[in-house]
């Protein structure tokens, strides 16, 4: 029995339920359904959930606030991935701006991988302030008032001796004097110090202050004035930290010593000029905010806390501190007052709120603004690192060009291409949305009509915009050992990758909205990419490198997934340049070419990707040297084998993993060659196994596989935890496919069973689809 397992059985997600890779691609159904099974939201609140019945109506609303008309909605989402003082949470927000959530999560989830956030709060206190204008002699005044503490403290705390009989109450006593004005003489500020323990307790200190007030007077000299709490919570501090080594900080061309100088230097602009911080801090609050009126808290009260305590020292400055400390990891703290409740008329009386403390599991106020601080933290780690690094505009587009293709009608099977084309062709309005949805009708009518490729078809190009694309693959039987001159089993997925090229004056461009790249090839690179080398070759190789162009791709492989991403792109761009630049090449050139690009990408590559990506069929593939020409037979199947695909949720470098198992070889070449013989017999019984139809016995060969794949250290946790998943739910057969360390497996079952075993994946936090083999 594996650890998942156990956990499970003892009913426990908590050390791990704030991980729920590929949430975003879920539906809302399936979110919620995620949530219930885990325990997160109670059978009811799930009902309330998805009917909307959680939701203010405008008859529950004007019993809220006057003056009412109806009720406004904004969006309620998840922060994912959180660890905070060692404890898993899901965090409900609520905000209106696009890219908070998705941000914060990701920010969430590589703090998590260097030990989480560490979150501490003291003792929360509000202040009452009592105005005494007119005091005759404010230095005697006083002097009395503070030898009256316990009498005034006695006399507030009856007011509310149910506060008292919860260990909370006033306090203490300040009395603070600011001169003499020109009207009302001497002015003293008495300050009541209230332990309000969970709730919000303006009410509460307000009363207190009112209570007090006609002793404070008698006792002054005085007249009492003004007599209400301060939102300025400086007794209510509560500090956010954490340490993440620079290995995890690496962003693209960026080094982690360079992310992190970026944001340490970003963090002392925002130390230094007022205009800056107030951005960088209102980044912070962005995530604070959407907590606080999720919870059902004075996000107003908050603002201004917060806002207040960046000024103290007489100018506006940073609230957060990113530094280096002698190890040269970064260090990021933030410190700020935050008074929140967790009790009180504002969260019984909102389903909304009640349902997101129950999502929460909180156990105080303390907690929840540790919470909330943690929160805070990361939203403003997302921000500066993507400033300090790709700009942040990048992912604001993406997600306002996914509102705009909602807007314009996109169907689920349109939408991703309609964001991916508004991205790429920079117009993300309706308008242009209106116009992508009429092209893809359009060509899709087009697609109908045409006739299917030959096996061997020439690709002959036109001069406008023209695309083609490449496939995306799984492997059946015989990872690792492929490289090493034994048989393997592999077959496409329906999920590809599409490539559009069309000439423009000069240049080469390529677009890769999905992806985040946007790619002029005459401009230097600090570090050559292995995109920027592989597009690179491509030109050179097809003799157009001095050509313009502009490539737009639009990926629905999922990238570093062991899914053939990359094979699948070189053929895509391979046939849409050939094609556009009237080039004649075959499925062979075509193969040969992306083998070449997938050197650049993997190192010693089988030569099974680029295969597969171009032909698109089942295969037994050997290739017993370099230099020879491979082995390829295609496969009959009697029938079509229903297979499960689960994605981990963690990226992952065929290279690295190929790196690392050819280093074991080279260690115990005869230990490893025995290794991969049997991996070879697998295979080759799979042939028949296919050839039959058998499904069990095909499970079987699996199964084994996959042993033997654990055993060359290629699998991972996560994986792990699929295998098992599957198997428990239906799945004859469950293994890696691709190079591991992550990325994806497949799971064959039975056609009745086979949706179980994709759902089950779903519920436990992974994403998932389902595909087949057949000839």
């Amino acid at each position: 029995m594996s650890v998942s397992s156990t956990i499970r059985r003892e009913g426990s997600f908590r050390m791990s339920h704030s991980r729920i890779p590929q949430f975003y691609k879920f539906s809302v159904a399936d979110r919620l359904r995620a949530l219930l099974e885990r325990d997160v939201i109670s059978e009811t609140e799930y009902d309330m959930l998805v009917d909307g019945t959680h939701l203010l109506d405008a008859d529950k609303a004007d019993r809220l606030i006057e003056n009412v008309i109806g009720a406004f909605g904004l969006p309620m989402g998840l922060g994912l991935n959180f660890q905070i003082n060692d404890r898993d949470y899901l965090i409900p927000m609520v905000v209106e701006e696009p890219s908070i959530i998705a941000a914060v999560s990701s920010a969430a989830k590589l703090v998590r991988r260097a030990g989480g956030f560490t979150s501490r709060a003291e003792r929360p206190m509000l202040i009452g302030q009592i105005q005494v204008v007119n005091v005759p002699h404010a230095a005697h005044a006083k002097q009395a008032i503070l030898q009256a503490r316990e009498e005034i403290l006695n006399l507030a705390n009856s007011l509310h001796p149910n506060m008292v009989a919860r260990g909370g109450g006033a306090r203490d006593i300040e009395v603070l004097t600011h001169g003499a004005t020109a009207e009302h003489g001497e002015m003293l500020v008495v300050h009541l110090v209230v332990d309000t323990r969970d709730a919000m307790g303006a009410n509460l200190v307000n009363t207190m202050c009112e209570g007090a007030a006609p002793l404070i007077e008698k006792i002054s000299g005085g007249e009492v004035f003004l007599r209400i709490l301060s939102n300025l919570t400086d007794r209510a501090l509560v500090r956010a930290r954490c340490v993440i080594p620079p290995s995890l900080l690496e962003a693209g061309e960026y080094s982690g010593t360079e992310v992190r100088d970026g944001i340490i230097l970003a963090n002392e602009f925002a130390e230094m000029d007022p205009y800056r911080a107030t951005t960088h801090n209102k980044g912070i609050m962005n995530g604070i905010d959407a907590v606080a009126i999720a919870t059902g808290n004075d996000w107003r009260a908050i603002e201004a806390a917060a806002h207040a305590y960046a000024a103290r020292t007489g100018r506006y400055r940073s609230l957060t501190r990113w530094t280096a400390d002698d190890d040269g990891n970064l260090v990021g703290e933030l410190e700020l007052p935050l008074k929140v409740g967790t009790v009180g008329g504002q969260v019984e009386s909102n389903q909304a709120v009640k349902i997101a403390h129950r999502v929460l599991g909180i156990d105080s106020a303390a907690e929840l603004a540790e919470i909330m601080c943690a929160v805070g933290l990361a939203q403003n780690f997302a921000a500066i690192k993507a400033l300090s690094t790709h700009g942040i505009q990048r992912g604001h587009m993406t997600l306002h060009a996914r509102s705009v293709a909602m807007a314009a009608g996109a169907t689920e099977d349109q939408f991703d291409e309609v964001v991916d084309r508004l991205i790429a062709g920079g117009d993300i309005k309706v308008w242009r949305a209106r116009e992508i949805l009429a092209e893809l009708g359009e060509n899709r009518s087009k697609a109908a009509r045409s006739t299917t490729r030959s096996a061997e078809p020439e690709v002959i190009g036109h001069g406008d915009a023209v695309g083609d694309m490449g496939y995306g693959k799984i492997i059946v039987l015989g990872e690792h050992s492929v490289v090493y001159g034994r048989h393997a089993i592999a077959a496409p997925i329906p999920l590809n990758v599409r490539a559009e090229v069309r000439p423009q004056p000069e240049q080469i461009d390529l677009l890769i909205p999905r992806w985040g790249v946007e790619m002029r090839f005459s401009e230097p690179e600090g570090k050559i990419s292995s995109l920027h080398e592989s597009i690179t070759l491509i030109a050179e190789r097809l003799g157009v490198a001095d050509r313009g162009m502009r490539i737009d791709v639009f990926p629905r492989v999922p990238r570093a997934n062991g899914l053939g991403a990359s094979a699948a792109l070189a053929v895509a761009v391979i046939r849409a340049m050939a094609r556009c630049f009237d080039i004649k090449m075959s499925e062979r050139e075509i193969s040969n070419l992306a083998f070449d690009v997938e050197k650049i990408a993997h190192g010693t590559p089988s030569g099974i990707d680029n295969t597969l990506a171009t032909f698109g069929r089942p295969i037994l593939f050997r290739k017993d040297n370099p230099t020879a020409r491979p082995e390829i037979r295609d496969l009959a199947t009697a029938r079509p084998i229903p297979v499960v695909i689960g994605l981990s949720g963690v990226a992952t470098l065929t290279a690295q993993t190929v790196g690392n198992v050819r280093a074991a070889w080279q260690k115990s070449p005869s230990r490893y060659e025995a290794i991969f013989d049997q991996i070879d017999g697998l295979a080759l019984a799979g042939v028949d196994a296919l050839a039959r139809g058998d499904i069990a016995e095909l499970g079987d060969l699996m199964n084994i596989d996959h042993g033997l794949l654990n055993a060359l250290q290629v699998s991972s946790w996560e994986i792990e935890e699929l295998v098992e998943i599957a198997r428990t739910h239906g799945a004859l057969g469950a293994k890696l496919t691709g190079g591991g360390g992550g990325g994806a497996m497949i799971a064959v079952a039975e056609a009745d069973k086979i949706q179980d075993v994709a759902s089950a994946m779903r519920v436990a936090g992974y994403n998932s689809f389902i595909t087949e083999i057949r000839s």
